[in-house]
């Protein structure tokens, strides 16, 4: 089952991944949200290290690295 987050106004979104190759040609994993789940790219949970935050604007969610534990 696809991975879902429902915004402050009540709309769901999907999570997304692919790799995409860049300019200088070294591969890439992107995430994305999108309304509708994609066969073949929905992810079922959220990446190791990341969160899921909202844009307080335009309510669209995205993925966002967790600060990394400070360490004394």
């Amino acid at each position: 089952m696809p991975f879902s987050y429902k915004n402050s106004k009540g709309q769901s979104y999907f999570l997304h991944g692919k790799q995409v190759t860049l300019q200088g040609g070294r591969q890439q994993k992107i995430h994305y949200f999108a309304r509708e789940a994609k066969e073949g790219a929905s992810l079922d949970a959220v990446p190791e290290g990341y969160e899921v935050v909202e844009n307080s604007r335009t309510g669209l969610p995205f993925l966002k690295r967790q600060a990394a534990a400070a360490t004394k």
